[in-house]
């Protein structure tokens, strides 16, 4: 039996301020804005070529914002990712370069926090 992880929850203050941030500056695609009630309003962005999800809105958590870390995204040139997280306007850490691969790291407007890896060579 396959278990896929297709959604996670990330915690935001501001939903249209967290949809421009992933959208424009990290390029994820929107999927759906849903206002379910006055209380309850579900988005969902899906990174390029990502099977998995992320979900913000209100109503969705009960933790604070800014509370998920070690979200990772996996890509072929750590490079090219610096350099178009970059152009977006996103704060991303310079590249590292370590033993199990390279990343770079950026944070999003409340702090939830994100790695960008390039697997290495096998």
């Amino acid at each position: 039996m396959d278990w896929k992880l297709e959604l996670v929850a990330v915690p935001v203050s501001d939903v249209d301020r967290a949809i421009a941030f992933y959208t424009d500056g990290a390029g994820f695609h929107l999927d759906h804005d849903h206002r379910v009630s006055d209380e309850v309003r579900f988005v969902q962005l899906t990174p390029p070529g990502s099977a998995c999800s992320i979900a913000i809105g209100t109503g969705l958590l009960d933790v604070p914002p800014g509370a998920a870390q070690g979200l990772q995204l996996v890509v072929d040139d750590v490079e090219v990712a610096h350099e178009e997280l970059t152009r977006r306007g996103v704060e991303v850490s310079e590249v590292q370069h370590l033993p199990w691969g390279s990343f770079v790291f950026f944070s999003d407007p409340d702090g939830n926090g994100w790695a960008v890896q390039q697997l290495p060579p096998r």
